[in-house]
């Protein structure tokens, strides 16, 4: 590796390096990641067996009419089945690297809009969420990501708003002349969307904004909710239910909304995709991620006048944070999360697939499943959150075990020098010089603090 700006470009904007990468980047390190921009993008799931979240809702919920010994066969068929595949094949394609950059900007937004496994009737279609609401619009148009996300069936089912009802629609005030004044409104997904999606927790934003939001959203849903006489056939697909909508007018941000139906949510959404408080939130946190954990204020508000410029285009962000000096002042500033360093061994040894359990057994030590956040905010993206002195121990010693599995043709110092060579200091050169074994020698390379930060 003949430079620091190689070593940022494979590690801060991609998954590691791989054996020979660093010399296919040449002396361009921006150019390669600009190229990767728009590029076509390789499937997360394999393409002959994966199933769509339509596809694995359905089954979950025509299971779930049948009862509820029904509903648990199937969806821990659907975790056997769908689930753990898509999860092997997608870190593996990560590990393949053909788009890096991609990769990293899709773990980026599947973050920002999380899904979750803690919601466990959803979490076999967890995966396919990110497939098809969050992957297609990486380089996209901000406001059609967000779009697609909150329609979602799998973000409308984790967030409850698939069964909020109106106080004030037809289904709203017949449950409350059988039920009195029980409330029937759910603003889960309404306050998520201001708090963590758009505007941020410091946006501006009200609670009277959270609930006319939430009830402009009522009856969006999915086709798995049905009343017991209704014949229509289940589907897990997005499907608007004019039953569950409240009527009338909505004001959110000042702004009023005439009533209309479905769309009444999708223009405040477009709003608030364009809204300057959005652009600064976003932009803090790609800073966060790609610069420091502080995010040099400069740098945020270069992101977010691209970002209100450019009306939200994700490929002209994604190429000024290419274009950000700050990213390319500091070799070291972040820390790799468990995700991450798993993938990054992976490439660092030339294996190209996932195999076997130990690599998802220490992401769950290490509190790092794919799509097992605890809360919609997602995980951190600070180091404090990921270097505990336990949790250091227990990657040293997963990469001991990767060290020692990996072939016995690779020679420690060439290793050294595709990974982490223009950022290794004297101490990490000598403790791989003096390793008593080949292998050794790999999991110094693996376990120093130049390779898991980034």
């Amino acid at each position: 590796m003949k430079t620091v700006d190689t070593f940022i470009a494979l590690n801060r904007f991609g998954m590691g390096a791989a054996p020979g990468e660093a010399d296919r980047i040449a002396d361009d390190p921006r150019g390669w990641l600009a190229a990767q921009i728009g590029a076509p993008l390789p499937p997360l799931a394999d393409p002959a067996t994966a199933k769509s979240s339509a596809d694995i809702l359905r089954d979950i919920q025509v299971a779930r009419r049948a009862g509820a010994k029904d509903v648990q066969k199937s969806v821990q068929k659907a975790y056997r089945q769908a689930f753990r595949s898509d999860l092997r094949w997608r870190a593996s394609v990560m590990v393949q690297g053909q788009t890096p950059f991609a990769d990293r900007m899709t773990l980026f937004w599947s973050n920002h809009f999380t899904v979750s496994t803690t919601k466990r009737i959803i979490g076999p279609a967890t995966p396919a969420f990110e497939r098809e609401a969050i992957r297609p619009h990486i380089f996209g148009r901000f406001v059609d990501m967000l779009i697609a996300v909150e329609r979602h069936p799998v973000m409308l089912s984790y967030l409850d708003n698939a069964v909020s009802l109106g106080e004030n629609s037809l289904v709203g005030i017949r449950r409350r002349r059988r039920q009195g004044g029980e409330k029937t409104i759910n603003e889960n997904l309404a306050r998520e969307i201001l708090e963590l999606h758009t505007l941020g927790v410091d946006g501006g934003y009200s609670q009277n904004d959270v609930m006319q939001l939430a009830l402009s959203i009522t009856g969006w849903s999915h086709g798995g909710i049905r009343f017991r006489r209704d014949d229509t056939p289940i589907h897990g697909a997005f499907e608007f239910k004019p039953g569950f909508h409240e009527p009338g007018p909505k004001t959110v941000l000042g702004k009023t909304y005439a009533q209309d139906g479905p769309d009444q949510g999708l223009r405040i959404l477009e709003d608030l995709a364009r809204h300057p408080a959005t652009a600064q939130f976003i932009a803090t946190k790609l800073v966060r991620h790609f610069v420091a954990d502080t995010p040099p204020p400069d740098a945020v508000e270069e992101i977010a006048r691209v970002f209100q410029n450019t009306d939200g285009d994700l490929a002209a962000i994604s190429q000024a944070l290419i274009d950000l000096e700050a990213v390319w002042t500091n070799p070291l500033p972040k820390v790799k999360t468990p995700y991450e360093l798993v993938i990054a061994a992976h490439r660092a040894v030339g294996r190209t697939q996932i195999q076997g359990r130990d690599s998802f057994r220490i992401l769950q030590q290490l509190g790092h499943m794919p799509f097992s956040a605890t809360s919609p905010a997602g995980w951190s993206d600070e180091a404090r959150h990921w270097l505990s002195p336990e949790a250091l121990m227990e990657r040293i010693s997963w990469l001991r075990r990767m060290a020692a599995q990996s072939s016995s043709r690779l020679i420690p110092a060439e290793v050294l020098e595709d990974t982490i060579g223009a950022v290794a200091d004297l101490r990490t050169r000598d403790w791989v010089a003096r390793a008593p074994s080949g292998d050794a020698g790999i999991a110094m390379i693996l376990a120093s603090p130049e390779f898991q930060r980034r």
